[in-house]
């Protein structure tokens, strides 16, 4: 066998060879290695003076847009945790916290989750709620929970609508670029994050459907217009068409309101085959954005294939067999052929709509819904009327939400209108249609403010074009003309900017409306609602008499089971109740059982032997209610009268409310045709611009559970309860009604002047005694 160690000459060829120049290590020269280095920089990617300001610029708005949004943290930072703002958000929490603890699905599948501590004792079908904004929230957070952030759910819920926010204002900077270029698009999205309208809604702690909403309309408006772009390939328009599809199928799935931009999109489109601009394109796009916006949303938990046979979505099917009938008409020659197609598609549509409509398959608009469009419609139920974000906009209201920007939201149209391509069409319409819902409904001033920050975005660069232009043109040596206009000096041009700068800066930065302080700042600078005490005032401190009530029922009460802890109230403080106080509620902001809501306020209206009666069919533990003190001083003498914060300024609607089903409480016997009411006025009348009660007014639940609130502070702390007309109201003894907690008691009038403007919150809790 062969050895496989080395021989000596061969051992010796090997240290000759290492011995050569061309084995010894060379060390790198200074030279090569500052060419090195030279070739690296050439890989750099080159980045123009432009972009880096724009970058910058939109850094700076998404930050502002953020950081506004997160202002009321000054307040509960000092209460030691983050709260929901508002009522609506606490609803969202609860199936967000349910899909947390029990899967995404959980709600709906396999069986719907009946939540049976709120609406008692029938309970509310959780599964019957749009998903997206809770799937959304539950999904993120398990996400960065997993990733070892350190957070609890509520507070996760308190900054995701800022967040949402500051995306939404992300997405219009790219919409208004197509607009009108960079600069429209960064004045576009500043104006947005400077909305007060959007900002209320996406502040810290308003988790609620607007969050999402307004994030996928903007994402859906973008992607949309991009699609049915003809220039662009068409896989691009494939690819813009797909991504607007599900954006559409994720507001649907989010907002009852996605029957907005399905219309505008429908009615846009409708308009462009008017005006002779179809184009296979057009069709591509509609046919796949709806196809699979609509195909997906049917099939999310709580929308159905009802939601097809919705009235609002026939225009989509209209439209596209329009759409369907241009490019047939396109490949038909003769006009005879023409007329035949057209006069049979017409005969199969009206006969198709008038089966499915006596069939029973087409779905009318909903009361909530059809009273946006008709205003006068909700005259006719005071459910929807109490609630004060469904009234009709005050223009007052709109004028504040605009300021001096709504001379440039009007020329914005015009210069809409004088370049009318496709993207300034549907702005047109956006802009139109959006002002007139804003006008039918408070709450949706919210979706005017997108396409204001639009419009106006397109009047101010419009206006300052020409001045701009002239600034950048190169000196020009002028001589003197005889006859002829003078040339206009950049001095000019420099004024007229700086007058449109004043006038921004006047209408955001000093704005009159609010006292010359910036409107953002008078907006958003203020508690969340229940950190502020339901009172409209900016504190320097919480307003604790909320949260002690409900800390005090979560210790007390809220340990027992279902059923011996019903507490019944209005319904404006049923998710609070139910979320942070651990009891059983009989009504909330959900409002789905009208007939319930009538009882409650047949409840507070009624004498307190009528009460009684009403509370034994629910068996109800406690009853609360929340009035607020005006505390005056005169002669070194305290007098406290009614605020008209709490439930004295919304008695009226339980009595207007519970009035509408008086013939159904003479028929069950608890009432007789004396004793009914249809309104307000059987308690009372107003004498000299003020409310003055009368014997049945006196004699009410509700009245008598406040006054000896009123009283027991008035006791407390040496002041002197006095009436609407300044004279001191009579003494009132509870029968059935016992003193359980009465938070806010213990508040001196000092302090109410001093922490709260002569405010005094009273939230009192009873306990029902019931006779034998």
């Amino acid at each position: 066998m062969k050895s496989n160690r080395l021989t000596a000459r061969e051992i010796k060829h090997l240290i000759n060879l290492c011995r050569r120049d061309e084995f010894k290590m060379k060390f790198p020269t200074r030279e090569s290695i500052v060419n090195a280095l030279k070739s690296l920089g050439k890989l750099r990617i080159k980045v123009s003076h432009g972009s880096i300001m724009t970058f910058s610029a939109l850094l700076l708005i998404l930050l502002v847009a953020f950081t506004i949004r997160i202002f009321p943290l000054r307040w509960e930072i000092q209460t030691g945790a983050l709260h929901l703002s508002e009522f609506d958000p606490y609803y969202q929490f609860s199936l967000t916290s349910y899909m947390v603890k029990n899967g995404l699905l959980s709600p709906y599948w396999p069986t719907q989750w009946v939540d049976t501590q709120r609406w008692y004792p029938g309970g509310i079908n959780m599964g019957m709620s749009y998903p997206a904004l809770p799937m959304t929230a539950a999904s993120l957070y398990m996400v960065i929970t997993a990733l070892g952030v350190n957070i609890d759910l509520m507070s996760f819920c308190a900054l995701f609508p800022a967040i949402m926010g500051t995306l939404a204002c992300l997405v219009i900077y790219f919409l208004g670029k197509d607009i009108g270029g960079t600069s429209t698009g960064l004045l576009v999205s500043l104006f947005l994050a400077l909305s007060p309208s959007y900002i209320q809604r996406t502040s810290l702690g308003f988790f609620d459907d607007e969050t999402i909403g307004i994030f996928a309309l903007l994402l859906f408006a973008f992607l949309f217009l991009r699609a049915i772009e003809t220039e662009r390939p068409v896989g691009s328009s494939v690819k813009y068409s797909i991504g607007s599809g599900l954006a559409l199928a994720y507001f649907i799935s989010g907002w009852g309101a996605a029957y907005y931009p399905i219309a505008l999109t429908a009615l846009f489109v409708f308009l462009l085959i008017l005006l002779k601009r179809y184009t296979s394109r057009l069709l591509l796009s509609y046919s796949l954005t709806f196809g699979l916006g609509l195909f997906i949303a049917i099939n999310v938990p709580y929308i159905s294939p009802a939601y097809l046979t919705a009235f609002v979505i026939l225009p989509v099917a209209g439209v596209f067999v329009l759409l369907c009938t241009c490019e047939i008409l396109r490949t038909l020659t003769s006009a005879k052929s023409k007329v035949l197609f057209v006069a049979l598609l017409l005969a199969l549509l009206i006969g198709g709509f008038a089966v499915l409509w006596q069939l029973g398959y087409m779905r009318t608009i909903a009361g909530k819904f059809f009273s946006v469009i008709n205003p006068l419609a909700r005259e006719e139920s005071p459910l929807i009327e109490s609630v004060a974000e469904h009234r009709i906009s005050a223009w007052g209201s709109i004028y504040y939400e605009l300021g001096i920007g709504i001379v440039f939201f009007v020329v914005g149209f015009y210069f809409l209108l004088k370049n009318l391509n496709n993207r300034n069409l549907f702005m047109l319409l956006f802009g139109i249609t959006s002002l007139y819902f804003a006008s039918s409904m408070v709450r949706l001033l919210v979706l005017l403010a997108p396409a204001f920050a639009i419009l106006a975005s397109v009047g101010i660069m419009g206006v300052l074009k020409p001045f701009v232009a002239l600034l950048k043109e190169p000196p020009k040596i002028v001589t003197k003309r005889k006859f002829g206009l003078e040339h206009v000096g950049k001095e000019f041009s420099g004024v007229a900017i700086i007058l449109i700068f004043i006038i921004l800066m006047t209408n955001f930065a000093f704005s009159p409306q609010s006292g010359g302080i910036p409107k953002v700042y008078s907006q958003v600078y203020a508690p969340v609602t229940i950190t502020a005490g339901s009172l409209p005032i900016v504190p320097n401190q919480p307003v604790q008499e909320w949260l002690d009530m409900l800390d005090w029922l979560k210790s007390n009460v809220g340990y027992l089971p279902i059923e011996e802890k019903v507490v019944c109230s209005w319904w404006d403080y049923g998710y609070w109740l139910t979320m942070l106080g651990n009891v059983t509620s009989l009504a909330d902001n959900a409002t789905i059982n009208g007939t319930q809501i009538e009882n409650v306020g047949f409840t507070f209206m009624a004498n307190e032997t009528q009460a009684v009666e009403m509370l034994k069919r629910y068996n109800a533990k406690y009853i609360l209610v929340f009035t607020t003190l005006a505390v005056g001083q005169q002669n070194n003498q305290y007098y406290a009268s009614w605020a008209g914060y709490g439930d004295e300024g919304k008695w009226m609607w339980m009595a207007r409310i519970s009035g509408k089903a008086k013939d159904r409480f003479i028929q069950e016997g608890i009432l007789d045709e004396l004793s009914a009411w249809t309104n307000e006025t059987t308690f009372g009348n107003y004498t000299d611009n003020k409310w003055a009660w009368n014997d049945v007014g006196t004699n009410s639940t509700i009245y008598k559970l406040m006054l000896y609130g009123k009283q027991r502070w008035c006791t407390v702390n040496n002041a002197v309860a006095v009436n609407e007309q300044g004279k001191a109201e009579s003494s009132v003894e509870l029968l059935y009604f016992k003193e359980a907690y009465i938070a806010g008691l213990n508040l001196s009038p000092s302090d109410a002047q001093s922490k709260y403007g002569n405010l005094v919150p009273l939230v009192c809790l009873y306990e029902i005694k019931y006779p034998d």
